[in-house]
Formats: C-alpha cells, structure tokens, sequence
C-alpha cells in the first residue's frame, strides 16, 4: 500500500476532538476539508474559534452523516477520511436510542460505502473504550471481548463491526482507532472533568457528580490527535483495531480531588441521581494496554502516569478557567 495523501476529509471536525486534529492536520501542512454537522445558525462548531491563520486554510463542508448522497459527495477529491461524527453522550442513548443507530452505525455505513465507491486510499473509523463494557482483565488489550452496556456503546460496536466488514468483504482499507476517555479543552460539559472544573471555576463548593467508584484512562486531547495521525499515516494499521490509551487507571474519586488540588479549592460532593447510570450500564473500571500502538505505530502518550495526567489536567483547567471559554458553559444545569 502506497499512500500519496493530498486532501484529507475529518467528519465531525466541528467537535472535540474533531476541532483539534483539524488544526493539527492544517498546521502539519495538509489539504483539509472539515465535515460539520449542518445548522441554520451556519455554526462550525469549535472550528468557528480556530486562529484565522488556520480557519482560512480550512474547506468547509456542511452535511449530515446520515446522508449517504452528502457524504459521498464530501469526499470527492478525497484520498483519506479520518470518520469522528457520532453522538458520544451515553445519558443521551437511554433518552433517543434511534438517533445512535441511525447516526453511529448508518452513518458509519455511509462513509465506508463511499470510501468503497470513490476508491480511497484509507478510512480511519472512531471507536471508543466503552465498547469493552466493564474491564474482565486489565490492562484491556484489542482482544477483550465487547460489551454493550449502553444504547450507545452498542451503537459504537455495530458502528466498528459495519467498518471492518468492508475491509474484510471489499478490501476497503479500514483502520480502526479506539481512543480510551479523551479529555481536554472544547470538551463537552457531559464528560466528568468538565462537569468538574466548570462547577469549582463557578464558585460553587458542593459537586453535584454521579458515582465516583468507577475508574478510567483519561488520554489528554493532544495525545489522542497523535493517535489519529500516526493510524492515518501507518500502512501496518490497515485492517487493525489500536487502543489508544494512557495506560494509566485512576478513578473519578481520585480525579476530583485532582482537580481541586490543582485549582486549591475545598469541596463537598452531593451524588446527583440523575447523573448515575442504570446498574448493569455502568462501566466499572477501564485501563488501557497501549502496547500495539507503541509496537506498531511507534506512538506512546506525552501525557502519561499520574505527572502527565496532572499536566493534562493543568492545561484544561487553564482553558476552561478563562472567562471567554468557561461562559459557553453552563456549570449549574446537567447536560446529558
């Protein structure tokens, strides 16, 4: 396989993580065109805060992934796409578990079907760790077995499953990137380091959180955009599945007190009921074994062990604490 990567499609680039592999691909020299989800507020999402040395460097494409006509269409001219859209938000799953199979798996059908059609060079489809479900044997290597303990995290393994029988069925060459829990500027306030921060930066003392037992693999942002770009660029991913991953166990008892540490704030916490999952959906501990993408792709997180996550921490919470970003959040409703 010989990649000559002229134009590079992101899906879901007006996002998170989106957002930020967006500006890291420009800033790397490459062609990019940025799949955002389409509005009537002509809203980019995140890209609408890029520097404007970088935005102008940036082909816009407005759609929707459950479109199959939208999506082939924004990948012509295309040679990779890097396929991030989804809907993340596990509360969200219980409340409209339709719109995860339609916008997860049909979506994700739409983009290989295309990549299938246009003949691209590689599709680099986005999984996640939830997929695993509850650790059965830590660190969790690419071989544990699947679980789908939410509407959403089912969505995600039918999602892996569609991309994966293309490269099997037709050659389509699908690289799978399973990123362990991201977090990091942009992030949304659904995700438990934001729902933290944003609430200790409010000035408010007593946390309202859901369970604090459970432990994860936080990989900060920066970490996890070095992910996708070494998947993009390594023939050896082509037909692979590689977790992305810190390596690093900590639970979100011991994150909050992270955090409040690092902002020097005391604190009370008041266990939210409706922020706790369902029992059997709860994912109780999630570890990473990092050692395939070290071994094939040569990556390794910048930001691991408990001095890295600490770093990560610092540079969230530095972002989040400036007043232009932290109003854009909104600390005292639950966002599901």
């Amino acid at each position: 396989m010989n990649m000559t990567i002229q134009k590079i499609l992101v899906t879901g680039a007006d996002g998170f993580i989106g957002s930020h592999l967006t500006e890291k691909l420009v800033c790397q020299g490459h062609k990019v065109k940025a799949f955002v989800n389409y509005n009537s507020f002509n809203s980019w999402g995140w890209l609408d805060h890029t520097p404007e040395n970088i935005k102008r460097d940036i082909d816009v494409f407005s759609g929707d992934i459950r479109d199959p006509y939208g999506v082939k269409k924004s990948m012509e001219g295309c040679d990779v796409v890097l396929h991030l859209a989804s809907l993340i938000a596990i509360p969200y799953s219980y409340h409209s578990p339709a719109t995860y199979i339609d916008t997860n798996v049909k979506g994700t059908l739409n983009v290989v079907q295309a990549a299938r059609e246009l003949e691209l060079q590689k599709v680099v489809h986005t999984s996640t760790s939830e997929v695993y479900g509850t650790a059965q044997f830590v660190p969790i290597t690419e071989d544990h077995p699947l679980n789908g303990q939410s509407p959403y995290s089912a969505s995600k393994i039918g999602a892996d499953q569609i991309a994966m029988s293309f490269y099997s069925s037709f050659g389509v060459p699908v690289s799978i990137i399973r990123p362990f829990n991201t977090y990091g500027p942009r992030q949304s306030a659904r995700a438990v380091i934001p729902t933290i921060i944003t609430q200790f930066a409010n000035g408010i003392d007593k946390l309202k959180l859901g369970s604090l037992h459970p432990t994860r693999d936080f990989n900060y942002v920066k970490d996890t955009v070095d992910g996708f770009v070494s998947v993009m660029k390594s023939e050896k991913s082509v037909g692979e599945v590689i977790n992305i991953g810190s390596n690093f166990e900590v639970s979100i008892g011991e994150t909050v007190s992270t955090i409040a540490s690092l902002m020097n704030v005391q604190y009370e916490i008041e266990t939210d009921e409706q922020r706790l999952r369902p029992e059997k959906s709860e994912v109780e501990r999630l570890w990473a074994d990092n050692s395939k993408a070290k071994s094939l792709l040569g990556w390794e997180p910048k930001y691991g062990g408990i001095e890295g996550f600490k770093k990560g921490l610092s540079e969230t919470i530095e972002w989040f604490t400036n007043k232009e970003n932290l109003k854009q959040y909104k600390a005292d409703v639950y966002n599901i």
